[in-house]
């Protein structure tokens, strides 16, 4: 699944090109890619020109002027590529499709616009999806109810951040972080990342966790993931960046996939360990567990069995 820096850089690539394109002519091989009915397709779709390609979460929307918008899920294999006689655009799972002849076997949907450009909805294992909504309800449904706040939302601060954590007292960090109901976007690469960068283990329950210690881990997590957009993504096997090509994040990293190397803050072998069901990539003196009980200003809303069970 791609985490919010390969679906940002998909985001950034299509914004360059799609907007002000008017959709002519659509084709799909595979209903259930592009489950939306005939009616709406003619009259909601057809026609329609983009204004804007945004994106919530690990999702991308593009925005067309009939008030409608389309919500993609790339998921494990898909792929997004923009094909017209002087720019070619491709995005997502790295196969040959970014770079062959389409369509092909992987193609699902094809869009073709106005000026003869065509957008490519490729996915091998046939799990992505494009849904046409309203625009209006687009933040209603089950998904965007769900999921929390961004974290590179200039409005979302380390306050913030520090009262949804605390949401879940009892649980271990990594746990919270990797949750898209409190933190929209984060996976195991950039919660593995962010809590070196922070000196936290990922077993610490957010209820030993200082208001000084989330407030480095939300600063750590923002840096983590503003560098991986810079890089165009980890393509964790599955992504490219916005050109096509594999971004370069992974190479920066501190920790993930780094067992049997030395830290690059105390040279201290990096180890992998299993935490919330998750490989997990950690320093182990860096980041000391810390599991004891410790009672602060933030934990007085629990109640005396609550405490008792800690």
């Amino acid at each position: 699944m791609p985490e919010l820096p390969e679906v940002e850089t998909v985001r950034i690539g299509l914004s360059r090109l799609l907007p002000g394109k008017k959709i002519v002519h659509i084709t799909c091989n595979w209903p259930k890619s592009f489950p939306n009915t005939p009616k709406d397709v003619q009259t909601r779709l057809l026609g329609a020109q983009i204004v804007d390609v945004a994106r919530r979460a690990k999702l991308l929307l593009i925005e067309l002027n009939t008030k409608h918008s389309l919500i993609i899920h790339l998921k494990m294999t898909g792929q997004l590529v923009f094909r017209s006689k002087q720019q070619h655009f491709g995005a997502g799972h790295p196969s040959h499709s970014l770079v062959g002849e389409l369509p092909d076997r992987s193609t699902r949907v094809t869009f073709t616009f106005a000026d003869g450009s065509k957008l490519f909805f490729n996915d091998q294992r046939k799990f992505g999806w494009i849904r046409l909504l309203p625009t209006a309800e687009v933040s209603q449904i089950d998904f965007f109810q769900k999921v929390g706040p961004e974290p590179l939302a200039a409005d979302f601060t380390a306050k913030d951040f520090a009262l949804r954590i605390r949401r879940r007292l009892k649980s271990g960090i990594k746990a919270v972080l990797l949750d898209q109901s409190v933190i929209a976007g984060v996976g195991n690469i950039y919660a593995d990342e962010s809590l070196f960068g922070a000196k936290i283990h990922p077993e610490t329950r957010v209820i030993n966790l200082s208001d000084n210690q989330l407030k480095k881990l939300y600063e750590s997590l923002k840096k983590v993931l503003l560098l991986s957009i810079e890089k165009g993504g980890s393509t964790d096997k599955n992504y490219v960046d916005a050109e096509g090509r594999r971004g370069s994040y992974l190479s920066f990293a501190n920790v993930f996939r780094r067992q049997g190397k030395p830290c690059p803050r105390c040279g201290t072998t990096i180890i992998k360990i299993k935490v919330a069901g998750r490989g997990t990539h950690i320093c182990p003196h860096c980041q000391v567990s810390f599991q004891k009980t410790t009672f602060t200003a933030h934990s007085v809303a629990m109640t005396p069995a609550d405490t008792i069970k800690q």
